[in-house]
């Protein structure tokens, strides 16, 4: 117990004056409580936690740099066990609290920022009419149909979705071994789908144009009595019991779960407990990350569209290596339920297809609220594939067109948009250390898998380099809470510039992998999309780790052409227009419809 001299010689000078105005001082002796009438004070509580000296605060100042007096470490040697040691329980025990895997914390992050009206005021979701056109005599012609063919076809009882289930299920198995795309093969699950889909559509109830229409699942999206492994050794026996909300509004469109596909571990990358999935266009490279399965299938014809998921450019990147056609939406769009949190105010869950009509097929079913996500939105969704785009403003970074990494196609992009009867606008953001916010990412994925971190079972895990994951939650342990809350208040300023420039403009032209705009737009909860506008030639295999001199990635024996895009970001929740001018730029350049060779 604490005597009350300890008790005043430690309480702040405020509180001390009140005690002592109070008139209840002893004169000699010692008591165990403070006199009646005392309020509570800091510094109080019982010592806990590991013996301190001065020199582990002189060595704690390296890394919090911050710099102390001898005098002031001596102080905060005897004051830390019953100050700040105390708040720290999590850490030094008996930790009462079990913090359950989909708790999320209080504080939520609204984009809109407090703005009443943001997106568009009403729904319209009109897309293109596809004609069922006669049936194509291949079944790989047949598997690289876009989702809108498809389920024309299928309405038209021209497919069946039995026949198109196992046309994928045939494609997956024969070309995951070389791909590495599929962790868990959902055989049985899938002809049960297909089944119950072809008797309801006989019996004239067609539920959209997802019915019958097999998909993946990147294996961080929940599906009861399913693997769902996260791509990580420590969660690769894990079968929830319920579905994830996305799960359960695909299921209610009659969609059909072939495959859950590959991640890189804990959403990082394209390496799993199963290897490194490959990139269809060039197999000797990986397909990127982290959504590396879905991508992979989907280009190589594997299934008919997948989910993936991006904290900070694992949609983008997977596409632009991959060349498929990837929808971001805006943070808060599409509900995370019974999904993976790596970053409770950043992960977002998008469609991955071939073709950008397609995304926007996903998204309307996908879309809208569940309780279990406290900043899903239910915001309008309009989509009018017919609407004019002429006249519309598409902003673009002058310096970023002419520098790494952008390109010539990311240069006639912009040409082909000003073709098309769009206005190329100059817009600008502040020379910021914007990299400065990834503090925010690594906290909160160290958060979201503290456990796996105190565990050790995170030791287990195939990836160990300095860029990986363990390594990461390790080191992010010692990030300062004050430099979390400095940070967050950056991202608000962020958000404020980004809401300047989306008010200049309607759109935004962006070199895909810019690193500027990956963490911004992330950051902000912009939607964005990625598509195909071309073909480059690469000499060596790309990767996404961090070089090592000591091990370079191999050089091609002669350059190798593979796709190419760009990235469409929008205003919030205006995921609509980046579908329009997407469709448009999609269909003026028209090459959307090669194909990888050997699929």
């Amino acid at each position: 117990m604490k005597t009350r001299r300890d008790f005043l010689t430690q309480a702040p000078l405020g509180l001390l004056g009140a005690v002592v105005a109070g008139g209840a001082l002893a004169q000699t002796g010692e008591s165990t409580t403070p006199p009646p009438g005392s309020p509570g004070a800091f510094n109080t509580a019982p010592p806990v936690g590991p013996k301190l000296t001065t020199a582990t605060f002189a060595e704690a100042e390296k890394l919090q740099q911050v710099t102390m007096t001898e005098a002031q470490r001596a102080m905060a040697v005897a004051n830390w066990p019953t100050s700040m040691a105390a708040l720290l329980e999590r850490r030094t025990g008996p930790r009462k609290v079990a913090l359950e895997e989909g708790l999320a914390p209080a504080t939520t992050w609204f984009p809109a920022m407090g703005r009443a009206h943001v997106g568009p005021a009403h729904d319209r979701f009109a897309p293109s009419r596809v004609a069922a056109m006669p049936l194509l005599a291949k079944d790989e012609d047949i598997a690289f149909a876009s989702v809108a063919q498809l389920g024309a076809w299928i309405h038209a009882r021209k497919l069946t979705s039995t026949r198109l289930t196992k046309i994928y299920l045939e494609r997956l198995k024969r070309f995951d071994p070389e791909l590495r795309c599929v962790i868990t093969l959902c055989e049985e699950h899938a002809l049960k789908q297909a089944a119950q889909a072809d008797k309801e559509i006989a019996a004239g109830h067609y539920r959209g144009p997802l019915h019958g229409i097999p998909w993946g699942a990147k294996d961080l999206l929940d599906t009861a009595g399913i693997p769902t492994t996260y791509g990580a050794e420590p969660f690769r026996h894990r079968v929830p019991k319920e579905d994830g909300a996305v799960t359960r509004k695909l299921n209610e469109a009659g969609a059909v779960l072939v495959a859950k596909l590959s991640l890189g571990a804990l959403a990082l990358n394209d390496i799993w407990f199963g290897g490194q999935t490959m990139n269809p266009w060039l197999p000797q490279e990986g397909s990127s990350g982290s959504s590396a399965g879905p991508a992979s299938a989907t280009a190589a014809g594997l299934v008919a569209f997948a989910i993936g998921s991006e904290t900070q450019g694992s949609i983008i990147s997977p596409c632009m290596r991959c060349g498929t056609t990837g929808l971001r939406p805006t943070y808060g769009r599409v509900p995370r339920t019974g999904a993976m949190t790596l970053c409770w105010t950043m992960d977002k869950l998008g469609a991955i297809t071939r073709s950008v009509e397609d995304t926007m097929l996903v998204l309307d079913t996908i879309r809208g609220t569940d309780p279990g996500d406290t900043a899903s939105v239910a915001a309008h969704f309009d989509y009018d594939a017919n609407a004019p785009i002429r006249g519309l403003k598409v902003g673009y970074f002058p310096a970023w067109m002419k520098e790494a990494p952008a390109t010539d196609l990311d240069r006639a992009a912009l040409e082909q948009l000003r073709a098309l009867g769009l206005v190329p606008t100059e817009v600008s953001l502040p020379d910021w250390p914007y990299d400065d916010l990834n503090l925010l990412l690594f906290a909160e994925s160290a958060a979201a898998f503290e456990e796996l971190t105190l565990s050790g079972d995170a030791d287990h895990m195939r990836e160990q380099t300095p860029d990986a994951w363990p390594n990461l939650f390790r080191e992010s342990r010692f990030l300062s809470a004050v430099d979390f809350v400095q940070a967050d208040r950056m991202r608000r300023r962020v958000a404020k510039e980004m809401e300047r420039v989306m008010g200049e403009v309607d759109l935004l032209l962006v070199p895909s992998l810019r690193d500027e705009m990956m963490v911004i737009s992330n950051m902000t909860g912009q939607p964005s999309l990625t598509l195909r506008t071309g073909f480059v030639e690469v000499n060596q295999v790309r990767s996404d780790w961090a070089p090592n001199p000591a091990h370079p990635q191999p050089m091609l024996a002669k350059p190798h052409r593979v796709p190419y895009g760009v990235t469409l970001v929008g205003r919030l929740f205006e995921e609509g227009t980046l579908g329009r001018v997407g469709r448009a730029l999609e269909a003026k350049v028209n090459v959307a419809g090669e194909r990888p060779q050997g699929f």
